[in-house]
C-alpha cells in the first residue's frame, strides 16, 4: 500500500490550502482515513478522521471549524480542506489508513498505513 500527499506549501494566515492523499490501495473504501501532523520538535498529532463504515468525521479540537476531511472511494482519495489557517498549523501533514474492522482511529497506532507527508508552512 502506497499513500502519496500532495498540496502543501506556503500560506499566509487567513489562507486557505487543500491536501490530497492518493493510495494504492484495493478496496480503498474499506479503509479508514486520517490525517496527522507533526510540528517541529513535537510528536505527530491527530488532526482529522473519516469512517469508512458510515462516514462520519472527527476533528482535533484545534482545527474544529476551520478543517475538512472527504473521500472520493471511487477516486481511492481523501483531502483536508483546510481555511483560515494559523502559524500554528504549521507542520508536515501525513495521511494514514487502516483497514480494522473497529470504529475509526484517533490515535497514530491504529493507522497500519502512511504517506511520507507533505509540508505546510503558514506565515503570520
Amino acid at each position: 500500500v502506497q499513500l502519496v500527499e500532495s498540496g502543501g506549501g506556503l500560506a499566509q494566515a487567513g489562507d486557505s490550502l487543500r491536501l490530497s492523499c492518493g493510495g494504492s490501495i484495493e478496496s480503498f473504501r474499506t479503509y479508514h482515513m486520517a490525517w496527522f501532523r507533526q510540528a517541529p520538535g513535537s510528536e505527530r498529532e491527530f488532526v482529522a478522521a473519516h469512517s469508512k463504515r458510515d462516514g462520519s468525521t472527527f476533528y482535533a479540537d484545534s482545527v474544529k471549524g476551520r478543517f475538512a476531511i472527504g473521500r472520493d472511494n471511487a477516486k481511492k482519495e481523501v483531502w483536508l480542506q483546510m481555511v483560515n489557517l494559523k502559524p500554528d498549523d504549521t507542520a508536515v501533514y501525513y495521511c494514514a489508513a487502516d483497514a480494522h474492522g473497529g470504529p475509526v482511529g484517533l490515535r497514530e497506532a491504529e493507522y497500519t498505513y502512511w504517506g511520507r507527508g507533505t509540508q505546510v508552512t503558514v506565515s503570520s
